[in-house]
């Protein structure tokens, strides 16, 4: 259900009427010479949307790295 209150009558009480929407997360209808206007509340956006993808990151058991065979990757005359 949609509240809807006169110009005047939000005026009166904008605060309290906005904290409700924000609260409930239901708009608000305010008339004004037979004209609707609604405030209504952003919804967020997912925060899982916002994680950036790591292209580099290793996915799974960190003990798999102890065991892996990194002799194709290190050189030990390189570094001499």
């Amino acid at each position: 259900m949609v509240k809807s209150v006169a110009l005047s009558a939000l005026r009166q009480d904008i605060y309290r009427l906005v904290d409700e929407v924000l609260e409930t997360g239901e708009a608000l209808e305010i008339t004004r010479k037979g004209r609707t206007l609604r405030i209504v509340p952003e919804t967020a956006p997912d925060r899982l949307a916002r994680i950036r993808a790591f292209p580099d990151l290793i996915n799974g058991d960190p003990e798999d790295l102890v065991a892996a065979d990194w002799s194709r990757e290190w050189d030990a005359g390189a570094n001499s």
